[in-house]
């Protein structure tokens, strides 16, 4: 149960005075449902409003507000607005110019003879100063006749910036006392205000970094305190020590053709340890393109076969699953290991046969998507489970996993991504991290250039060179279909760019993208993969987990949409044979500084990590990690900058307050506190340990 105090900030916002149902549904476009969420809607700016003694005092381009006379009214003509002619007192004139039907309610509003006063942006008009659309200000709204400053929301249609700050007003007045969950002399130091002051800061005071601060270290610490107690909650319950003899995994080191890299031998030593352990491992395995994190991935599974137990490998799509389950065969050859696939596709008797074979033990590792954890799954005995999280699963769907087994199983989870050390601890502080910062042998370095659209006719004919000499080819679309607007500039979609690919390369053109049914998928990528196709146009649906050595020219269509990190893992397709690959970022004519950055910063290196580190910069924590998905981090009140500032001492500040709880609980007066704020940031999972589930 949520603590009673809490409950004035969880009432429903049309609790509040003026939300009615059609406010309320415009509100929820705003992600707004609770008085809560009202108050963690934070201005994005402030409008500054000086008051003027006469336009004398005044300049183009301000905003001000002053006492005007209204001496007449020139009604619409055509298109043209309603104007009115006001005097500042000192005579010089100002037009109140309105665009649209207003009428008779505006001679209303400003009768002729009147003293008004009115607030808006002046511009020149014929050599006259006007306002458009302003604004009449009461004694009230200027404070007396003071410069003033209103709170700039993110909006939605049907609201002002005026509406919400007066709902937010509202929704701070049922703001309740709250005990303090920040160590004091932390907040000391950092000279912060407490919580409540912090939200009156935050929309009513232009200058409130403090306050903005010490609210993005409550969201960080409420999610570093969940990560430590649902690791403390996992360490506390036993699992199954899985010791491997080596009986598969020497025979598979010595029949590869090269050689482990440090970073692996490193990182498969460390899963060793843990497997080993009496408590179920939580890992986080974190490496570049080409770094092998599948092989390290095996190597775990094998330990876990070698000591009786299953494996399960988990991949977010059917085609990276698919490539997965390849690419073990391959490796695994002719070692006595059983091989199972289950993905949504897989139906019927075929299905029921693959489920009873886990049921009974007779498949060791299961390789899929999220089948794998369906009611209707039962391993025998899974020991370790693998995710491989290209937007990564939520931390309610990895506990899903871990449920199929009578005791905690090993969890193993890899990126698709290098991530920055601020956003690991943010995004995966209940883990323990390994990271691959080596490319293996045999891996080529790739030529990256940027070339414009504009040259397309150059760059086909390359294309036709490359493709005649027998080697393949990629080339990425941003989009799938034509939109049904037709804007200029916009890119060509794949399916329309792949027509014209094949009027003049033939049947030698491949087509992939999500869309695709899975059968005419797999053909496609069959034909891709064995060579009978030459070019593959896709979506960024291949930019992980496709390997085809043959292929050594990466083409990204209008390359500037998109990210840092995706076009590292798109480059990444390439380079994994003998021939020397090259990528091609065909650019579009208008670029914006940021994307000028992007593809400066892809020519400049290949580190993932680097490029990882300039996306953070250049683009926040959002879209390096991909979309917000369930149980997705996700910071609301944090940015990233705020993120790099703090997210490491709130960790340490986290794992103290657990440690001073016993692992399992949050004791004294700042651990009462503390869960307080688990609730009011809705961690639910860490709620759950609390309470012991």
């Amino acid at each position: 149960m949520r603590p009673e105090r809490l409950n004035p900030l969880f009432a429903d916002v049309a609790s509040l005075a003026g939300v009615g149902p059609a406010a309320a549904r415009a509100l929820e476009r705003l992600e707004i449902r609770r008085v809560r969420d009202l108050l963690f809607h934070f201005p994005i700016g402030w409008r500054h409003t000086s008051r003027v003694e006469g336009l004398g005092n005044a300049r183009e381009g301000e905003r001000v507000s002053l006492s005007v006379d209204i001496l007449s009214h020139e009604p619409s003509r055509g298109r043209g607005p309603f104007r009115i002619t006001a005097d500042d007192g000192y005579g010089i004139g100002l037009i109140l110019a309105f665009f649209g039907p207003k009428g008779s309610g505006l001679a209303n509003r400003f009768p002729v003879g009147s003293a008004v006063t009115v607030a808006g942006r002046l511009e020149l008009w014929n050599g006259r100063f006007q306002m458009i659309h302003p604004e009449l200000v009461r004694a009230a709204d200027s404070e007396g006749g003071a410069d003033w400053a209103e709170p700039v929301y993110p909006l939605t249609e049907g609201f002002t910036s005026r509406r919400l700050a007066t709902l937010t007003q509202a929704a701070l007045e049922k703001l309740p006392e709250l005990p303090e969950w920040i160590e004091p002399s932390l907040l000391g130091a950092r000279g912060w205000p407490g919580f409540g002051p912090a939200l009156h800061s935050v929309h009513g005071e232009p200058e409130s970094a403090s306050a903005r601060d010490r609210l993005a270290y409550d969201e960080l610490l409420a999610a570093q305190l969940a990560w430590a107690l649902v690791r403390a909650r996992r360490r506390r319950k036993r699992g199954t020590p899985l010791q491997g003899d080596g009986r598969l995994s020497r025979p598979l080191l010595a029949a590869l053709p090269f050689r482990l890299t440090g970073a692996q031998t490193q990182a498969i030593s460390e899963i060793a340890g843990d497997l080993a352990a009496p408590h179920a491992m939580l890992r986080l395995l974190q490496g570049d393109v080409g770094a092998g994190k599948t092989l390290v991935a095996l190597m775990a599974l094998l330990l876990a076969v070698e000591a009786g137990a299953q494996g399960a490998f988990l991949a977010p799509t059917d085609l990276l699953a698919r490539q997965h389950m390849a690419t073990l065969q391959k490796l695994i050859g002719d070692l006595p290991v059983r091989l199972g696939f289950l993905s949504g596709r897989e139906k019927g008797k075929a299905r029921e046969a693959l489920l009873a074979d886990l049921a009974e033990g007779r498949i060791d590792i299961l390789i899929g998507t999220h089948a794998l954890f369906s009611a209707d799954v039962n391993y025998r005995n899974l020991g370790l489970a693998v995710v491989d999280e290209q937007h990564r699963f939520g931390v309610a769907q990895r506990m899903m996993l871990a449920e199929k087994a009578d005791r905690p199983p090993h969890l193993l989870v890899m990126t698709a991504t290098p991530i920055p050390r601020t956003l690991a601890l943010a995004n995966y502080g209940e883990m323990d991290i390994s990271k691959l910062g080596e490319r293996p042998p045999g891996r080529q370095p790739v030529d990256t250039r940027v070339v414009a659209l504009g040259r397309i006719e150059e760059v086909l004919d390359g294309l036709g060179r490359h493709l005649a000499a027998g080697r393949q080819a990629y080339w990425v679309c941003p989009l799938l279909e034509p939109s049904e607007e037709e804007v200029e500039g916009a890119p060509t979609p794949a399916v329309t760019r792949a027509e014209m690919l094949r009027k003049r390369f033939g049947n030698s053109v491949a087509l992939v993208h999500g869309k695709l049914p899975g059968p005419e998928r797999d053909r496609e990528m069959a034909r891709f993969q064995s060579g009978e196709a030459k070019l593959l146009v896709a979506t960024t649906v291949i930019e992980v987990g496709v390997d085809v050595p043959n292929a050594s020219l990466m083409l990204i269509e209008s390359a500037e949409r998109f990210g840092l990190a995706q076009l590292h893992q798109l480059r990444g397709r390439v380079g994994r044979g003998s021939d020397k690959s090259v990528c091609l970022l065909l650019r579009g004519e208008t670029l914006s500084e940021t994307a000028r950055e992007r593809l400066k910063m892809m020519r400049a290196t290949d580190d993932g990590f680097a490029i990882a580190e300039a996306d953070l910069k250049l683009r926040g924590a959002g879209e390096l990690l991909g979309t917000r998905q369930s149980g997705d981090e996700g910071f609301r009140l944090a940015t990233p900058e705020q993120v790099q500032r703090f997210i490491e001492t709130a960790r340490d500040d986290a794992r103290l307050l657990v440690e001073r709880g016993g692992g399992n609980s949050l004791s004294g007066p700042r651990g009462e506190a503390a869960r307080l704020l688990l609730y009011l940031f809705e961690k639910d999972a860490a709620i759950a340990t609390l309470r012991g589930g």
